[in-house]
Protein backbone atom coordinates (compact mmCIF):
# COMPACT_ATOMS: atom_id res chain seq x y z
CA UNK A 1 0.00 0.00 0.00
CA UNK A 2 1.04 3.66 -0.84
CA UNK A 3 2.52 5.27 2.35
CA UNK A 4 0.35 8.33 0.65
CA UNK A 5 -2.42 6.72 1.07
CA UNK A 6 -2.54 7.08 5.42
CA UNK A 7 -1.62 10.72 5.48
CA UNK A 8 1.85 10.07 6.69
CA UNK A 9 4.85 9.12 5.10
CA UNK A 10 6.51 5.35 6.28
CA UNK A 11 9.53 3.52 4.92
CA UNK A 12 9.61 0.43 4.54
CA UNK A 13 9.83 -0.72 8.03
CA UNK A 14 7.00 1.11 9.52
CA UNK A 15 9.20 3.93 11.40
CA UNK A 16 8.37 7.50 10.30
CA UNK A 17 11.00 8.79 7.55
CA UNK A 18 12.36 11.95 7.97
CA UNK A 19 16.31 10.35 7.97
CA UNK A 20 16.46 10.24 11.62
CA UNK A 21 15.01 9.23 14.78
CA UNK A 22 14.58 11.30 17.94
CA UNK A 23 17.42 11.28 20.41
CA UNK A 24 18.02 8.29 22.56
CA UNK A 25 15.69 5.79 20.14
CA UNK A 26 16.57 3.15 18.37
CA UNK A 27 14.58 2.23 15.54
CA UNK A 28 13.51 -1.21 17.04
CA UNK A 29 12.17 0.69 19.74
CA UNK A 30 10.43 3.19 16.96
CA UNK A 31 9.27 -0.13 15.32
CA UNK A 32 7.74 -1.22 18.51
CA UNK A 33 6.23 2.89 19.46
CA UNK A 34 4.86 2.66 15.98
CA UNK A 35 2.85 -1.18 16.37
CA UNK A 36 1.53 -0.19 19.40
CA UNK A 37 0.51 3.17 18.38
CA UNK A 38 -1.31 1.57 15.14
CA UNK A 39 -2.89 -0.91 18.13
CA UNK A 40 -4.37 2.03 19.99
CA UNK A 41 -5.50 3.77 16.97
CA UNK A 42 -7.56 0.97 15.89
CA UNK A 43 -8.53 0.31 19.23
CA UNK A 44 -10.30 4.21 19.50
CA UNK A 45 -11.83 3.62 16.38
CA UNK A 46 -13.60 0.25 17.14
CA UNK A 47 -14.74 1.98 20.54
CA UNK A 48 -15.98 5.11 18.37
CA UNK A 49 -18.34 2.28 16.03
CA UNK A 50 -19.14 1.10 19.65
CA UNK A 51 -19.97 4.42 20.99
CA UNK A 52 -22.34 5.45 17.80
CA UNK A 53 -24.15 1.80 17.99
CA UNK A 54 -24.98 2.61 21.87
CA UNK A 55 -25.78 6.38 21.39
CA UNK A 56 -28.53 5.28 18.31
CA UNK A 57 -29.95 2.30 21.07
CA UNK A 58 -30.42 5.03 23.77
CA UNK A 59 -32.10 7.45 21.25
CA UNK A 60 -34.23 4.13 20.72
CA UNK A 61 -34.61 3.29 24.04
CA UNK A 62 -35.65 7.27 24.82
CA UNK A 63 -38.12 6.87 22.30
CA UNK A 64 -39.81 4.32 23.26
CA UNK A 65 -40.45 5.73 26.70
CA UNK A 66 -41.69 8.39 25.30
CA UNK A 67 -38.71 11.13 26.29
CA UNK A 68 -37.97 13.99 23.29
CA UNK A 69 -35.44 16.05 22.99
CA UNK A 70 -37.48 19.09 24.89
CA UNK A 71 -38.08 16.69 28.09
CA UNK A 72 -33.64 15.87 27.91
CA UNK A 73 -33.27 20.14 27.72
CA UNK A 74 -35.71 19.94 30.72
CA UNK A 75 -34.25 17.36 32.45
CA UNK A 76 -30.53 18.70 31.84
CA UNK A 77 -31.54 22.05 32.88
CA UNK A 78 -33.22 20.85 36.40
CA UNK A 79 -30.08 18.64 36.77
CA UNK A 80 -27.49 21.98 35.78
CA UNK A 81 -30.03 24.32 38.22
CA UNK A 82 -29.41 21.69 41.20
CA UNK A 83 -25.78 21.79 41.22
CA UNK A 84 -25.71 25.18 40.83
CA UNK A 85 -27.56 25.60 43.89
CA UNK A 86 -25.36 23.33 45.99
CA UNK A 87 -22.32 24.91 44.44
CA UNK A 88 -20.13 27.21 47.09
CA UNK A 89 -20.42 30.14 45.47
CA UNK A 90 -24.15 30.21 44.90
CA UNK A 91 -24.53 29.30 48.75
CA UNK A 92 -22.45 32.20 49.60
CA UNK A 93 -24.19 34.70 47.44
CA UNK A 94 -27.15 33.33 49.02
CA UNK A 95 -25.95 34.05 52.39
CA UNK A 96 -24.87 37.40 51.42
CA UNK A 97 -27.97 38.48 50.30
CA UNK A 98 -30.18 36.71 52.90
CA UNK A 99 -27.89 39.09 55.16
CA UNK A 100 -28.24 42.35 52.97
CA UNK A 101 -32.18 41.53 53.08
CA UNK A 102 -31.96 41.53 57.08
CA UNK A 103 -30.04 44.72 57.41
CA UNK A 104 -32.77 46.52 54.43
CA UNK A 105 -35.78 45.41 56.45
CA UNK A 106 -34.58 46.37 59.93
CA UNK A 107 -33.38 49.81 58.78
CA UNK A 108 -34.82 53.03 59.68
CA UNK A 109 -36.38 53.67 56.33
CA UNK A 110 -37.36 50.54 55.82
CA UNK A 111 -39.77 50.51 58.86
CA UNK A 112 -41.00 53.82 57.43
CA UNK A 113 -41.75 53.07 54.12
CA UNK A 114 -43.70 50.09 55.53
CA UNK A 115 -45.45 52.13 57.84
CA UNK A 116 -46.72 54.76 55.22
CA UNK A 117 -47.64 51.57 52.81
CA UNK A 118 -49.71 49.77 55.57
CA UNK A 119 -51.53 53.98 56.04
CA UNK A 120 -52.53 53.84 52.34
CA UNK A 121 -54.01 50.47 52.59
CA UNK A 122 -56.33 51.25 55.14
CA UNK A 123 -57.33 54.57 53.05
CA UNK A 124 -60.93 54.57 51.59
CA UNK A 125 -59.56 55.33 48.13
CA UNK A 126 -57.27 52.83 48.19
CA UNK A 127 -60.00 49.84 49.19
CA UNK A 128 -62.14 51.64 46.45
CA UNK A 129 -59.40 51.10 43.78
CA UNK A 130 -59.13 48.08 45.20
CA UNK A 131 -62.93 47.14 44.52
CA UNK A 132 -62.91 48.50 40.76
CA UNK A 133 -59.75 46.48 40.00
CA UNK A 134 -61.48 43.34 41.36
CA UNK A 135 -64.80 43.95 39.39
CA UNK A 136 -63.11 44.49 36.43
CA UNK A 137 -60.93 41.56 37.09
CA UNK A 138 -63.92 39.54 37.52
CA UNK A 139 -65.39 41.17 33.85
CA UNK A 140 -62.30 40.11 32.11
CA UNK A 141 -62.30 36.34 33.55
CA UNK A 142 -65.58 36.13 32.29
CA UNK A 143 -65.11 37.09 29.30
CA UNK A 144 -62.22 35.38 28.53
CA UNK A 145 -64.18 31.96 29.72
CA UNK A 146 -66.91 32.90 27.20
CA UNK A 147 -64.62 33.38 24.45
CA UNK A 148 -62.83 30.16 25.17
CA UNK A 149 -66.03 28.71 25.51
CA UNK A 150 -66.93 29.73 21.92
CA UNK A 151 -63.26 28.95 20.02
CA UNK A 152 -63.79 25.29 21.98
CA UNK A 153 -67.09 25.07 19.81
CA UNK A 154 -65.82 26.01 17.08
CA UNK A 155 -63.15 23.74 17.39
CA UNK A 156 -65.32 21.42 17.85
CA UNK A 157 -67.32 21.72 14.69
CA UNK A 158 -64.25 22.21 12.46
CA UNK A 159 -62.88 18.14 14.12
CA UNK A 160 -65.90 16.74 13.30
CA UNK A 161 -66.85 18.35 9.38
CA UNK A 162 -65.87 15.72 6.41
CA UNK A 163 -62.69 17.50 5.32
CA UNK A 164 -60.95 17.52 8.87
CA UNK A 165 -62.28 13.86 9.00
CA UNK A 166 -60.18 13.09 5.28
CA UNK A 167 -57.17 15.23 6.39
CA UNK A 168 -57.11 12.69 9.53
CA UNK A 169 -57.66 9.87 7.67
CA UNK A 170 -54.61 10.96 6.01
CA UNK A 171 -52.21 11.86 8.39
CA UNK A 172 -52.86 8.36 9.80
CA UNK A 173 -52.26 6.89 6.45
CA UNK A 174 -48.96 8.69 6.10
CA UNK A 175 -48.28 7.66 9.57
CA UNK A 176 -48.57 4.30 9.09
CA UNK A 177 -46.25 4.58 5.87
CA UNK A 178 -43.65 6.18 7.73
CA UNK A 179 -43.53 3.54 11.03
CA UNK A 180 -43.98 0.46 8.69
CA UNK A 181 -40.57 1.94 6.99
CA UNK A 182 -39.02 2.75 10.18
CA UNK A 183 -39.95 -0.68 11.85
CA UNK A 184 -38.44 -2.54 8.79
CA UNK A 185 -42.40 -3.96 7.70
CA UNK A 186 -43.79 -3.16 4.18
CA UNK A 187 -45.32 -0.20 2.85
CA UNK A 188 -48.84 -1.54 2.95
CA UNK A 189 -50.47 -0.86 6.33
CA UNK A 190 -53.64 -1.68 7.79
CA UNK A 191 -55.11 2.03 6.00
CA UNK A 192 -53.28 1.85 2.85
CA UNK A 193 -56.02 0.92 0.82
CA UNK A 194 -57.14 4.95 1.44
CA UNK A 195 -55.95 7.07 -1.04
CA UNK A 196 -52.72 8.65 -1.34
CA UNK A 197 -51.88 11.77 0.74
Amino acid sequence: MDSSEHGSSKSSTGVTSGGTLPPGLTEEEAEEIQVELTKVEDEIQTLRQVLVVKERHATELKRRLGIGPLSEIKQNFTKGWHEVQCSNAYMRTSQTFGDLNGRVSSSNLYLTASATFEEIGRSDAYKKTQETLSQAGHMTSAAFSSMGSAIRNRFGEIRNSPSFKSFEDKVENMKYKVMGRSNGESDHSPTSNNAPF
